[in-house]
């Protein structure tokens, strides 16, 4: 079924899913205020690297316009001058592509899909006209008056102000690193941070350089900057005196353009996601118009199409029911419980200066490849730097761990690609603990094990914060999930979440909670438990089943993939 849409905004995530949308057959209007040529020969708008993750939600919709021309980010170094440097590569290369190519691009792609193009600046009475022409409205812009209209949420939001002066400068000639390319990060203790990588901009290759000062440091110095000349002369100054070792790297570059320089300062932000017109029309924001980061993490990008992602899933299994502001919350809180709020907190907590024990985990990296590792391909998908990272207990338990691992010499990450290249299906199991508290992981290693008596088998590791409710739980069910339910893979797969918020599960037999919208559910009760290494293997009696509709969600080699019949199969 068509459904008419109204999108304002058409950066990353408001384009992303715009087209989308239109490539579903859906009637979308985008409106934004600059057309494809304005776009392409404007000034720089962000300092984008997108790793994996984010890559594949773009090469799903057939955006992967630039892979063979993009240099790619192998990998992630970190240096604190004086102190150590330790770098790692990344498991699946990351690329940055210049936004003014990619979306001047994807802005002629979307007219070829049969999308509807709005050039003009938006106001509230354009979103109240959209709002009556469309079944749907999306603002995909935090800018001006319209982000005004989305209130600051100060439970999510711990700073009201910029935490740094932002600097960003496209240039060639970088001389590139020998060991492999990578997001070079540097953190100057009291000044700041600098990190730089390969891109592609509109003349071709290049080096993003970003600066982020501390506010009223000696790196917050960018207000006097009036060319683009200055701008590169105050960053080689920069560097010169507080990264002598970058500055070396940096003799003969000149910029890519003129206008490939941009200052600024960002304030984290968290916003309600929904806003009520003067009509009482409700309207739904995504990406940086509800939840913005400061760049230190290189997250904002990566954000918008994950967001794009969510909304795109959420759009079409709506199916003729209507975009009513319950429906709107709830597709918020989908991104925001499984992933946007796991970025916003390992983001802010790098605005702050470092815990101890963080410290001690990148200093330990230096020596323990695996834990660099680790570090390094957290990038991909921050909510794996949960717990550890905010917790010293954890922390030094990873430091050992990773140290063992490296002196036994088994490469943990090879073995896991090696195992990932066995399809599997995914599920969330699910318990209450002797409190009554429901408790879930999600898990790929659910089987059959038997049919007379019927028995199922999943593993649960021995670090997951729910052993001790799993192993005293009489019952257990398993939900496999659906291809629209990532989310809640991720949401399930990540230590400490609010994960039953929202109302995504339902009481079962036996009172086993249940998630809404699986593939099938199985309550069983658990016989027998063994150890296995680092996992406890947990076998059940199947007592009830129940079965659904839809197509099952697939992991394989480290991403999500949905199933399709084989072509040489098909009548």
């Amino acid at each position: 079924m068509s459904r008419r849409i109204a999108i304002v905004g058409a950066g990353q995530s408001g384009l992303q899913l715009a087209l989308g949308l239109a490539g579903d057959g859906h009637e979308v209007t985008l409106v934004t205020n600059q057309t494809a040529e304005q776009v392409l020969h404007g000034r720089v708008q962000s300092s984008q690297c997108m790793f994996e993750s984010a890559l594949e939600t773009e090469r799903a919709l057939g955006l992967d316009f630039w892979s063979e021309e993009c240099p790619p980010v192998e990998g992630i170094s970190l240096t604190v001058p004086g102190a150590f440097q330790w770098s790692a590569r990344l498991d699946r290369p990351a690329q940055s592509v210049d936004q003014r190519l990619k979306l001047s691009g994807w802005l002629r792609e979307y007219e070829a899909r049969g999308g509807r193009l709005v050039v003009q600046e938006a106001g509230v009475d354009d979103l109240e006209r959209l709002a009556r022409e469309h079944e749907l409205v999306i603002v995909a812009t935090g800018r001006g008056v319209l982000g005004g209209l989305f209130p600051r949420d100060p439970e999510r939001s711990p700073y009201d102000a910029p935490q740094r002066a932002l600097a960003l400068t496209y240039v060639r000639g970088l001389e590139p690193r020998r060991e492999f390319s990578a997001v070079c990060f540097n953190l100057v203790p009291g000044v700041g941070e600098y990190f730089v990588f390969p891109a592609l901009t509109t003349s071709g290759p290049c080096e993003i350089m970003v600066f982020e000062g501390a506010p009223g440091g000696p790196m917050d110095c960018w207000d006097d900057v009036t060319t683009p000349a200055e701008h590169l002369a105050r960053s080689l100054e920069i560097l010169e005196r507080f990264l002598p070792h970058e500055r070396a790297r940096a003799n003969g570059v000149e910029l890519t353009d003129p206008n490939g320089v941009l200052t600024g300062r960002v304030t984290p932000t968290v916003r309600q996601p929904v806003a009520r017109l003067p009509s009482g029309a409700p309207v739904l924001a995504m990406a940086d118009a509800v939840v913005l980061n400061d760049p230190i993490t290189g997250q904002g990008s990566n954000n918008a199409a994950k967001c794009a992602e969510i909304y795109l899933e959420r759009i079409l299994a709506q199916d003729g029911a209507p975009f009513d502001e319950r429906w709107m919350r709830q597709t918020f809180d989908h991104y925001w419980r499984g992933y946007a709020q796991w970025v916003v907190g390992w983001t802010n907590s790098l605005l702050a200066p470092p815990a101890p024990h963080v410290l001690r985990l990148l200093e330990a990296a230096t020596e323990a490849p695996s834990l660099a590792a680790t570090i390094a391909n957290g990038f991909d998908d921050p909510r794996t730097f949960y717990p550890w990272w905010f917790d010293e207990r954890e922390a030094d338990r990873l430091i050992a761990a990773r140290r063992a691992q490296d002196a036994q010499g088994v490469d943990l990450r090879e073995l896991r690609n090696a195992f990932g290249q066995y399809a599997t299906g995914v599920t969330v199991v699910t318990a209450r603990g002797e409190d009554g508290r429901p408790v879930g992981v999600t898990a790929n290693s659910f089987s059959s094990l038997s049919l007379e008596p019927p028995l199922v088998l999943w593993a649960l590791d021995r670090k997951a914060s729910s052993l001790a409710a799993f192993q005293s739980a009489d019952h257990f069910g398993v939900s496999v999930l659906s291809a629209s339910q990532h989310h809640l893979s991720r949401l399930f797969a990540t230590s400490g979440a609010d994960k039953f918020a929202g109302g995504v599960a339902h009481d079962g037999p036996s009172g086993v909670p249940l998630l809404d919208g699986a593939l099938a559910h199985f309550v069983c009760r658990s016989v027998r438990q063994l150890d296995a290494g680092d996992h406890v293997l947990v076998i059940g009696e199947v007592e009830h089943y129940e079965t659904f509709d839809g197509e099952p969600l697939v992991f394989h080699s480290g991403a999500y993939r949905v199933a399709t019949r084989h072509p040489e199969l098909l009548d």
